[in-house]
């Protein structure tokens, strides 16, 4: 295992020197900026026609970028999400299964790869991959990224970060916009030394608990009066734990952390324009799965957060480029946050790492030459009680585990966040069981079999989005044909979880 990541972080590092090695004939490298909202959902922008919501600046960029109309995250909940973007991999192929699952040392980052090729890397915001601390072998720097400010998990207005993995402090101010000053900041460093830069920012909005500036929650005290009768559940800003409010004021709040993000978004498009960036800067935005329970209202989907139907997977997607995407279009092409790392690694001339991967390039797609999506895209809700059952062995010394930066929820007496991951040696029959789902170009298949007897469901998302008709009865032979290629990929991923990858000898070619 340990040799494998030599030999892999050696291969990074030639390909690296070869890439920096360009002639003054060769174009300038794309700067790279990847935004993401925390539980985002695809419905929660004005240009996804949301009754309320004021979002200019995803407004804009969604008129003048490519929009995507069918973006996924890689699961409905957050940790796992993130990863992918990382890895370009699933998340259960290394234990990142759900929240507080940390990622493995041993995954190659695109972080990694950007850095071995020349780019100053920056991680801001929610990490949730492992601690954040300098002790963590999965904080931000082990895994690529040349400097942070981040959290181990969400946070609100004066947020407590930690700086480089440094003890947390805290910031006083609106978190979105935080996190924009601190990223204008890294770029204007970057551009100092001359280097492209790659930028992760990740707001800590529209997280519940909620809370907003006046100004932004002036924009939404006008909402129906209908809401004021239902009240949901979600954390107390003032003790932590679980409360009852209703949904007229929680939304004010919610819709008011969205707005400002979108306007912290819109200062960072104006720095990049007024300083001659905008150009040559590839700017992604995506949620990191649908909404929760406590902010749902007006969704056109099945489902929400936690769950593989479109309410818990669709998101906002979008990318901004005006160098690379001069034409304004949408796109039906089916698109997930795994396709992010190969995206970035065709668009810089970097190889992909020699292990399996989940995601795919889009760069056809961003040059107008994919019309359909070559492979489906699969989705798994990992089965835990089954990993935690057998007492299994810690991936992790635990106490490097045990994240240092607070926030308002309590979980287990605690206001920060451990986080743990497990050897996982052999496959066994009940590894496969959980909620599972596969899309192609046309049809989704539902497989739900965490309670004995599978429950499948079959919906044709061209006509159904909203997955009302089961039409499995219809077509028994599109849902063989999906469940045996969900079944195959299973046994990849559970491969791959058994560390197998870590082990694979380097490509030949």
């Amino acid at each position: 295992m340990i040799l494998q990541r030599i030999i892999d972080l050696i291969t990074m590092f030639i390909f690296g020197l070869l890439f920096a090695c360009t002639t003054e004939q060769d174009p300038p490298r794309p700067n790279i900026i990847l935004l993401m909202g925390d539980d985002h959902g695809w419905e929660e922008t004005a240009y996804n026609a949301h009754p309320y919501l004021h979002t200019p600046v995803l407004d804009e960029m969604a008129a003048t970028g490519l929009r995507f109309e069918n973006f996924y995250s890689a699961s409905p909940v957050c940790s796992p999400t993130r990863g992918s973007v990382i890895t370009g991999r699933h998340p259960n192929r290394y234990g990142t299964f759900t929240p507080n699952w940390s990622i493995r040392p041993e995954e190659i980052s695109i972080a990694q790869i950007l850095r071995d090729a020349g780019y100053e890397g920056g991680h801001f915001g929610k990490w949730h991959l492992g601690p954040v601390k300098e002790a963590s072998p999965t904080n931000p720097g082990a895994l690529g990224f040349t400097t942070w400010l981040s959290h181990d998990n969400f946070f609100e207005l004066n947020p407590t970060l930690s700086r480089d993995g440094r003890p947390p402090e805290q910031f006083s101010g609106e978190s979105s916009g935080i996190l924009i000053d601190e990223t204008i900041h890294f770029i204007e460093n970057a551009r100092q030394k001359d280097k492209p830069f790659f930028a992760v920012v990740w707001f800590g909005s529209p997280h519940e608990p909620y809370s907003g500036l006046k100004e932004d929650l002036a924009l939404y005290q006008n909402l129906p009066d209908s809401l004021g009768s239902r009240f949901v559940s979600l954390t107390s800003l003032e003790t932590g734990l679980q409360v009852q409010r209703p949904l007229d004021s929680v939304l004010q709040a919610r819709y008011a952390e969205i707005t400002a993000m979108d306007r912290a978004i819109g200062q960072l498009r104006q720095h990049l324009a007024e300083n001659g960036l905008a150009q040559n800067t590839l700017l992604w935005y995506c949620g990191d799965n649908g909404i929760p329970s406590s902010g749902l209202n007006n969704t056109p989907f099945r489902g929400l957060k936690g769950l593989v139907y479109e309410g818990g997977i669709r998101v906002p997607g979008i990318i901004e480029w005006p160098g690379g995407i001069p034409i304004t279009r949408s796109t039906n092409v089916n698109a997930v946050t795994s396709d992010i790392f190969p995206t970035l690694c065709e668009l810089t001339g970097l190889p992909l790492p020699n292990r399996p991967l989940d995601g795919i390039s889009l760069m056809p797609l961003i040059h107008g030459d994919m019309d359909e999506r070559p492979s489906p895209i699969c989705f798994w809700n990992y089965e835990t009680v089954h990993e935690l059952a057998s007492e299994p062995t810690a991936y992790i010394d635990p106490e490097l585990q045990i994240g240092t930066t607070p926030l308002v929820k309590i979980l287990d007496g605690k206001h920060i966040r451990s986080f743990q991951n497990f050897h996982h040696p052999s496959i066994s029959e009940e590894d496969f069981l959980g909620l599972k789902a596969i899309i192609d170009n046309r049809y989704k298949l539902v497989i739900n079999d965490q309670k004995g007897d599978p429950i499948r469901e079959l919906f044709d998302l061209s006509k159904d989005p909203a997955e009302k008709k089961n039409v499995i009865i219809s077509h028994p032979e599109i849902a063989e044909m999906l469940e045996k290629q969900l079944s195959g990929w299973q046994q990849s991923v559970l491969e791959s979880l058994t560390g197998a990858d870590y082990r694979r000898p380097p490509s030949k070619d």
